[in-house]
């Protein structure tokens, strides 16, 4: 087990040659990445560069004019998925964790989406159902266990052709190997119902630790 929890993602000279060849994160973001390796506990939950940037390139290709994530951690997503909000879109993101959204809130407040993202801190079960706006785009990266939960209370808010798209799903490999934790089971789970339904289409992308982007079709 110890092998899956210390893997890296990615090979790390693929990862290298990868990000070569990618637009760079903004300086904004790199300061962002720096305070949480520096003071944050398992910064290995933030996003980073490659993921950073294909979040935001899907972002400006939906064109959203509203985003909600569940799980802030400290703002890295929320700031790379903003950036393809049209003009007097909102992003609506929630997480339980008062330390990591006094960081989050910092970096928000630096952006040019300052007053475009609205932070909820909270259980995420509870706070989603009153908040009156449908979505185009979605990204879910908080507790495993619940994903199934947060997805069909998403969908309902997700408009005809929105994406809901959920992180983690290849959780360093484990669910190929039939692991009996909570978390591997549950993503698991997810990636099973998700694939079963009939008004979606699905793809599950290996980029970092999995992508399973979802599209509501009916």
């Amino acid at each position: 087990m110890a092998f899956f929890l210390e893997m890296d993602f990615i090979d790390k000279n693929i990862e290298k040659y990868s990000l070569a060849f990618t637009e760079k994160e903004s300086d904004l973001l790199k300061s962002l990445k720096r305070e949480t390796y520096a003071n944050v506990l398992n910064p290995r939950m933030l996003s980073g560069h490659l993921q950073g940037r294909f979040l935001s390139f899907l972002s400006n290709m939906i064109k959203p004019l509203n985003i909600l994530e569940i799980g802030t951690y400290t703002g890295y997503s929320a700031l790379c998925l903003s950036e393809g909000l049209k003009d007097g879109g909102h992003l609506h993101t929630l997480d339980i964790n008062d330390e990591y959204a006094s960081i989050a809130k910092k970096y928000f407040l630096k952006s040019k989406w300052k007053n475009n993202i609205k932070q909820h801190i909270g259980n995420a079960l509870n706070i989603l159902p009153k908040i009156d706006a449908s979505f185009q785009l979605a990204f879910i990266d908080a507790d495993k266990e619940n994903y199934i939960k947060y997805f069909k209370l998403l969908f309902h808010k997700i408009d005809v052709g929105g994406y809901i798209i959920a992180d983690n799903v290849l959780w360093s490999g484990k669910v190929l190997n039939n692991y009996q934790d909570r978390d591997t089971q549950a993503l698991h789970a997810y990636n099973k119902y998700v694939n079963s339904l009939e008004n979606v289409r699905s793809m599950l992308i290996p980029i970092r630790d999995g992508l399973m982007i979802t599209q509501k079709i009916k």
